[in-house]
């Protein structure tokens, strides 16, 4: 009888250590793991914070023969503890101070002896006044990072886009378009409401002021250095003929250099240049499985010009209120006339029988059938197409930004300072540009058929 009362009892108890051990690795495991993930996220936000320093930029650049002017290593101890610096800019007075009476680079001072001494490369809406010298041991790394970063600017764009559409293949550059143009735009506005600034300078010796006024995270010219050369490789291997490693070597070192090009020149750190690339993968993903979608609806929906003037002002309205002015917004407006312009001179072209893409039966393109014949007529599509896209453009700069300053009543006896208001530069900057895009695809090509070198 008493038999079954001590099994139970004993099972009981069993049950019960059983429970109160398990409960008690629960929890030791539960704490061992919350302790792992905080040691874990905190490890990783001390890996992001050493990948913003402003100090890796600057050994970047000192690797590379970069070294700023005289006063420069005490201009950096004076910023020592001050904290980031606006943007990466310097006070004026602290910049003569550090460039020394003269401008001299002793030996010892920062500067390297015999160094090739150059300035900083500015545009004509940069603020700084670009008088801070700094000296390089090595031109070539100059000119070859210089390159880096042209191949995320306009002049690159200028030759780059109308060079594939009218030379090598019309379908695949407005694809690399529609890609660009959507990948600019997500990266300039992210710039706007993240905010964070350039690298702090000193130590980061600052090569150029183009973009100086923009905010640094992510880095567009990284996005763009690595969306354009994917995409080109995504969308040609199997339509053009050519290894496939080829494909592969070119985007690696086409992204290598414009995302190391943007260090060189102390614009941006190694978290804005990492992101830039993960984020341009990411809009990739998402973007290529229907930028053909994108294409059709372009080419074939009866009013698609309309409504894809209509989203891009849109747009264009929207990412001017996300900050106060900087050249990030009329970069935004140009990127998004032109995408504009693009579009609609596509879709022009189409309704008018104006097809500029090779026939199916040509499929898949080779590289084989280049002759000098072939290649002299490209060479001079180019050099006259290029010529018109700059007339067109400087003739829509001096009708558009008078014009916009006599609708909206705002003094132009100074154009930089008018075209920082929002009802000038839009306007100016959209309209301007997306002319530019719509004689890429349709006023050239028809000139170029009437002249016989289509």
């Amino acid at each position: 009888m008493f038999l079954p009362t001590i099994l139970i009892s004993a099972l009981s108890s069993s049950l019960f250590c059983t429970s109160l051990i398990f409960e008690l690795n629960f929890r030791f495991a539960s704490r061992s793991l919350l302790k792992n993930i905080v040691r874990h996220r905190t490890y990783f936000w001390e890996l992001l914070r050493h990948q913003l320093d402003p100090q890796k930029v600057a050994s970047f650049q000192r690797l590379c023969g970069v070294e700023g002017p005289s006063g420069w290593a005490e201009a950096e101890q004076r910023g020592a503890g001050r904290g980031p610096l606006a943007n990466g800019a310097p006070p004026a007075a602290e910049r003569a101070a550090a460039q020394g009476p003269g401008r001299q680079h002793p030996a010892g001072s920062g500067a390297a002896p015999g160094g090739w001494r150059r300035r900083p490369r500015r545009n004509s809406l940069a603020e700084e006044d670009g008088s801070q010298e700094f000296s390089t041991r090595s031109r070539s790394l100059y000119y070859l990072f210089s390159l880096g970063t042209e191949l995320g600017n306009e002049l690159f764009y200028m030759l780059f886009f109308p060079f594939c559409i009218w030379n090598v293949d019309a379908w695949l550059g407005r694809r690399l378009v529609h890609i660009w143009v959507w990948v600019m735009y997500l990266g300039q506005c992210t710039k706007d409401v993240i905010r964070w600034p350039r690298p702090a300078s000193p130590p980061v010796v600052k090569l150029e002021v183009f973009y100086n006024s923009e905010y640094s995270m992510p880095s567009t010219h990284a996005m763009s250095g690595t969306a354009i050369p994917l995409a080109l490789l995504l969308l040609s291997h199997g339509r053009w003929q050519y290894p496939l490693m080829f494909g592969l070597i070119l985007a690696f070192c086409w992204c290598s250099l414009v995302c190391c090009s943007r260090i060189y020149m102390g614009m941006h750190s190694i978290l804005d240049v990492i992101a830039g690339f993960l984020y341009a993968v990411l809009i990739l993903v998402v973007f290529h499985p229907v930028v053909d979608l994108i294409d059709n609806f372009n080419l074939t929906y009866k009013y698609a010009p309309l409504i894809v003037i209509s989203l891009h002002l849109a747009l264009g309205i929207f990412s001017f209120t996300l900050d106060t002015w900087s050249t990030s917004r009329g970069d935004t407006a140009q990127i998004l006339g032109s995408g504009a312009g693009v579009a609609c001179g596509s879709h022009v072209s189409y309704m008018l029988g104006l097809n500029l893409d090779p026939p199916p039966s040509m499929l898949p393109l080779s590289l084989s059938s280049l002759t000098v014949t072939v290649f002299g007529k490209a060479m001079l599509r180019l050099l006259i197409g290029v010529v018109i896209l700059l007339l067109t453009k400087i003739a829509m700069k001096k009708a558009t930004i008078p014009l916009a300053c006599k609708i909206f009543r705002i003094p132009h006896d100074d154009v930089r300072k008018a075209r920082q208001r929002m009802e000038v530069e839009l306007p100016y900057r959209y309209i301007t540009y997306g002319m530019v895009g719509f004689s890429l695809m349709f006023i050239i090509p028809c000139l170029f058929q009437f002249i016989g070198l289509s």
